[in-house]
């Protein structure tokens, strides 16, 4: 487990003064001032090296990992609840470098701190960067939608579960493959918003596979897809097929 502490440079625009409280004179003095401020901001996560990573040996393929609302916080125990932290808590012998960061309670996923994030790791591990796969659960679902239509360039093949997004910018996705799960009978997000992103990225050439579960809710959407009873770990299979051109 590591702490980033990530520093931010932010400009703001501020106004002179409320017109009404200025004379006419002094408004046309008013300048407004350019100003920078530094906004530091922590991001814990938790990475897992696969047993054959070596520094200077062959590049690892490398999974980052969203959690949903429920592990938010600041007990990194938390974010092993589901997914590839869970997998790699039993199985010493998964392929993939996976790293899984947490946001405090109250907040969302915010794309540019999960990039500073990712450049960090990128740096100073020993990462192929031709397969770096990005997946989610329910909020991190949309996380994951977020930050690959964000930032598409870092990523070989993304896998939104039970999420969704604006479909605004899915065009930056049509050329990265990806596979979307969602539970037809899911309560807490509506399946048509999984639906919603699929049928964009279809219209846009995109190559997108989408698993429903007829019988599914919100939380066997990933079971299914990370679970290596039920999917046969074929999720993680598709991921190392795919590399970033």
């Amino acid at each position: 487990m590591k702490k980033n502490l990530i520093k931010i440079g932010v400009s703001i625009f501020l106004s002179a003064g409320l017109t009404m409280a200025l004379s006419a004179s002094a408004m046309e003095q008013a300048v407004q001032e350019k100003m920078t401020t530094t906004i530091q901001a922590e991001i814990n996560y938790l990475m897992f090296l696969p047993k054959t990573y070596t520094k200077s040996g062959k590049p690892a393929p490398l999974i980052v990992f969203l959690h949903g609302s429920g592990e938010r916080g600041n007990d990194l125990e938390k974010v092993k609840a589901w997914g590839p932290p869970a997998i790699v808590e039993k199985d010493a012998d998964f392929p993939f470098i996976v790293v899984s960061p947490q946001i405090p309670q109250g907040q969302w996923w915010n794309s540019y701190l999960l990039k500073k994030m990712l450049d960090e790791v990128l740096a100073n591990n020993n990462v192929d960067k031709s397969r770096v796969y990005l997946t989610g659960l329910s909020m991190g679902g949309f996380g994951a939608w977020d930050f690959a239509m964000a930032y598409p360039e870092y990523f070989a093949a993304i896998a939104p579960i039970c999420g969704g997004g604006n479909t605004h910018l899915i065009s930056r996705l049509k050329n990265i493959p990806t596979w979307v799960f969602h539970g037809k009978k899911d309560e807490a997000v509506p399946e048509q918003q999984s639906a919603m992103m699929v049928e964009a990225l279809k219209k846009v050439g995109g190559n997108v596979e989408y698993t429903v579960l007829p019988e599914g809710g919100h939380v066997d959407a990933w079971v299914y897809a990370y679970s290596y009873e039920k999917n046969k770990g074929a999720l993680f299979d598709w991921f190392l097929q795919h590399t970033k051109k």
